[in-house]
């Protein structure tokens, strides 16, 4: 067990982004069909670039988005990107959701952070209101090298599904910069700023399963989301497996079955942490 610092507990709650806060990719959302393609016609290149060449499948669509950008005369900046990642829509009370949940747990004594593990790209995210209101702690998504003109060159950060669980690790230790190592230092148990009972992985499908059995296997909690008009088949399957601990909608307002699921695990990190903090008094008096 992990002996309790004088400071608040924390919640670290984490997010897949595509399809967990939007319906849709994000690249789909306006860059693909300004590059002239179909959805479906550029993940399928996408895919059989990767399956051609052994290539990771985040590196062979940061790839392609650049060549279709040249090929259409395109330029494909940090600002453009940020304007695509602009348009993006999201799920019904994702805007206040935030918020909301840090709110609910300083009432409850725990501090609510929330964090985004994404295989899309990081500058698009940053375009969105969410990231422009401080609605996350921190972002870890793929990104983009820029040169000194301001053009994408080469991917600076691509995360696809298994490499995801590294920055659970981070969050575990507090060591966030992505060049930082002593993420693969030994910390002792009184030095975790986030056990992983004290984690939430949110997201939507297969490339989440490592996230989620990290969380699970240490005793946090994984939720299946899913959107209400598509169905939940996938997440069923997840919940069948053990991947996820609950299902629910894709639905972020007040009240919902998310948000109330939410509250739940908040108030019962307030009270787990309660115990823990009355089993470490009991060590050091005796």
């Amino acid at each position: 067990m992990t002996p309790l610092q004088d400071n608040q507990p924390v919640l670290a709650v984490c997010y897949d982004f595509d399809k967990t806060l939007s319906p849709d990719n994000m690249q789909a959302q306006g860059y693909i069909q300004d590059v002239g393609c179909e959805v479906d016609a550029f993940w399928d290149e996408s895919n059989r670039l990767a399956a051609e060449n052994e290539m990771d499948s985040n590196l062979a669509y940061m790839y392609l988005m650049a060549e279709k950008a040249k090929e259409r005369k395109l330029v494909l900046t940090r600002e453009a990107l940020q304007d695509y990642g602009s348009r993006v829509e999201l799920y019904p009370g994702v805007e206040g959701w935030f918020g909301r949940m840090r709110a609910y747990g300083r009432e409850q004594g725990v501090k609510v952070e929330h964090y985004i593990l994404s295989s899309g790209l990081k500058e698009m995210i940053e375009g969105t209101s969410l990231y422009k209101n401080h609605a996350f702690d921190a972002v870890f998504a793929s990104a983009f090298y820029f040169g000194p003109d301001g053009v994408a060159r080469w991917p600076a950060q691509a995360i696809n599904y298994t490499s995801k669980t590294q920055f659970l690790f981070r969050i575990k230790k507090g060591v966030l910069d992505v060049n930082d190592t002593r993420v693969n230092d030994y910390f002792p148990d009184g030095q975790i700023r986030v056990p992983f009972r004290n984690m939430v992985y949110l997201g939507d499908s297969d490339t989440d399963i490592p996230c989620m059995k990290v969380v699970n296997s240490y005793g946090g909690h994984s939720i299946g989301v899913y959107d209400p008009v598509s169905g939940k088949e996938k997440v069923k399957k997840l919940l069948r497996e053990d991947r996820v601990g609950y299902i629910a909608p894709a639905d972020y307002r007040e009240g919902s079955p998310l948000d109330r699921l939410l509250h739940e695990i908040i108030r019962k990190t307030a009270a787990d942490e309660a115990l823990q903090r009355r089993h470490w008094e009991s060590v050091r008096e005796n």
